[in-house]
């Protein structure tokens, strides 16, 4: 699994912006797709707890925050059982990592936020699992081998080639996004400053991607 080079050399506030971006590259996923309304989920809560974790650290955003999650709480999918489809266990997972996010407000700890960024790389690594085991050709499929294949050509590339295609994709938003974290304003949130919105970015393209080869999924019946 991807994991950030260096990540206990990281200020705390970089640490909890890679977390941000590492929920960012889901949130597409998340809210493309209707949520199951028998979880009871409030869709807007879902939207503000992305843009408060997205805001400027700090206590009254993080107490803004803790709020949504203890209504997020109360809904009825966390006093039931669930059977989830692909496309929902996307889904929950991401509702999860919400969760992580909001202990890290509490606990301070590398531990959750390093939870948040290496889940992020599993959902990828499960995505290319799916595509691989599917009886039909992904309608990228393609595109996806030559992107692999650009990569196996480079010498300090090469082995994200190995991986699947959307485990390297995410590799490669998560470098990009490691590279901007040294110059993103510590106390600006980031999509207050030109950096922290072009990292976004790069997290939201991966996230329609993803939206893309679920949608995929979901008519072809996986």
């Amino acid at each position: 699994m991807a994991r950030i080079e260096r990540w206990v050399d990281l200020k705390p506030v970089h640490q909890r912006q890679a977390a941000v971006l590492a929920l960012w590259r889901w949130r597409a996923p998340v809210l493309a797709f209707e949520l199951d309304v028998e979880w009871g989920v409030d869709r807007p809560v879902l939207e503000s707890l992305f843009r408060l974790a997205a805001a400027p650290a700090g206590e009254p955003s993080d107490h803004v925050y803790r709020r949504a999650i203890a209504k997020l709480c109360t809904a009825p999918l966390f006093r039931s059982e669930v059977d989830p489809d692909t496309v929902q266990l996307f889904q929950l997972e991401t509702i999860g990592n919400l969760l992580t996010f909001g202990e890290l407000l509490d606990k301070r700890g590398v531990d959750e936020a390093e939870r948040v960024v290496e889940a992020s790389a599993g959902l990828a690594t499960y995505l290319d699992a799916l595509v691989e085991g599917s009886f039909h050709s992904h309608p990228s499929e393609e595109v996806h081998r030559r992107y692999l294949a650009d990569l196996a050509e480079g010498a300090d590339l090469a082995d994200r080639a190995s991986e699947g295609y959307f485990a390297s994709r995410h590799l490669a938003v998560v470098t990009a996004c490691h590279g901007a974290l040294a110059v993103l304003p510590e106390s600006a949130g980031l999509l207050d400053s030109p950096t922290g919105r072009e990292s976004l970015a790069l997290c939201e393209d991966f996230g329609e991607e993803v939206v893309m080869t679920m949608r995929w999924l979901r008519k072809t019946g996986h």
